[in-house]
């Protein structure tokens, strides 16, 4: 299961970085700071599944948990939301090491 957590630890810190990447870009030829919000990049590569998104959440979760909590985290630059769920993913997987190594009980 950490391996599994780990892998996808690993594909959100390469969205982060090319999120980071692009703001860079973006920043450097308009000479001025440009961050793109989560809800801008995810409208940009799939609009429909924002809709999905928040249909379900609205119908599983409650109502109001779009407004509350998915809302304020699609305002929020790309990067900082995938290197945090990087972080949170990566730390669900992690193992701590056995004490007296890998021979012990």
């Amino acid at each position: 299961m950490s391996l599994i957590f780990h892998f996808l630890s690993l594909l959100t810190l390469v969205a982060a970085i090319g999120a980071g990447t692009l703001d860079s870009i973006q920043s450097v030829a308009s000479s001025s700071v440009s961050l793109a919000s989560m809800g801008d990049l995810w409208i940009a590569l799939s609009p429909g599944t924002l809709v999905a998104a928040e249909d379900m959440v609205e119908r599983y979760i409650h109502a109001d948990a779009w407004q509350q909590g998915a809302a304020f985290l699609l305002t929020q630059p790309a990067c900082a939301v995938f290197l945090v769920m990087a972080l949170v993913l990566w730390i669900a997987g992690y193992r701590r090491p056995k004490p007296f190594g890998r021979f012990s009980a």
